[in-house]
């Protein structure tokens, strides 16, 4: 069994008096696709979010190799090299071409040469299929187009694990697909990724291991036959019918 990378332990997130996550605990060991399901306002984002240290947890504890990284006093951002994320709102610098957005944050970031920050870029550019536009403004693309940046310019940190927080969530379904398909091979590659979606298709035949949350907890997780085959759990069986003739 691979080593763990990101554990999560006890974790809980408070909002002045509202419990947004409760007791969180699971496990993400390398080359592992883990999706996380689940109504919209199940806390989904939020525990992404708390991974990516966006949000402080309350209580609780997050360890990447082990070492606890949710304190303050963490550095946030050698962290973020190594843990990247992937936005549903893609999040790109709008005055920046494609490639200025795929090689600032080596550059800055990691201190890498401009160049050897190009080459990388190109690299994840022409894995995604985005070489061709590199010197095309985001408002010059579609929003699959956009997403396939964002996900290029991730990979350009070369990090050890990528969150994707409902990465087609603001996409037109035809441009679905495009996305989805990066994310199947990507994971064929063996990246180790957290994935909120509701792409349910996607959940089920890519994913690893697979967490049901609701209401701020994990009700059920399981590989992905446990979950999409065997659901024990009545709200994730309730959840799954919306998708799938059970």
């Amino acid at each position: 069994m691979s080593e763990p990378i990101i554990e999560v332990r006890h974790l809980q997130k408070d909002f002045g008096s509202h419990t947004v996550l409760r007791d969180m605990n699971f496990t993400v060991r390398e080359g592992d696709v883990t999706s996380i399901i689940g109504a919209s306002g199940s806390g989904k984002s939020t525990l992404l979010r708390c991974i990516n240290l966006l949000e402080r947890p309350t209580s609780g504890e997050i360890f990447f190799h082990g070492m606890p990284i949710s304190a303050h006093g963490t550095d946030a951002c050698a962290y973020r090299a190594k843990v990247g994320m992937v936005f549903q709102s893609f999040n790109l610098f709008n005055n920046m071409t494609v490639l200025e957005n795929c090689t600032i944050g080596p550059v800055k970031v990691l201190g890498r040469s401009k160049e050897d920050a190009r080459e990388k870029a190109m690299h994840f550019l022409e894995k995604v299929g985005m070489a061709p536009y590199i010197n095309a403004k985001p408002r010059q693309l579609s929003g699959g187009m956009k997403q396939r940046v964002a996900i290029a310019r991730a990979l350009a940190m070369e990090p050890e694990a990528l969150l994707f927080d409902e990465p087609t969530s603001a996409l037109d379904p035809q441009m679905v697909g495009e996305v989805l398909a990066v994310m199947r091979q990507l994971a064929a590659e063996g990246l180790t990724m957290i994935v909120i979606t509701h792409e349910m298709a996607f959940a089920r035949d890519v994913s690893t291991h697979v967490v049901f949350m609701a209401d701020g907890v994990i009700c059920e997780e399981g590989t992905s036959a446990d979950i999409f085959e065997h659901p024990q759990n009545p709200r994730t069986k309730e959840f799954l019918s919306r998708f799938f003739d059970r």
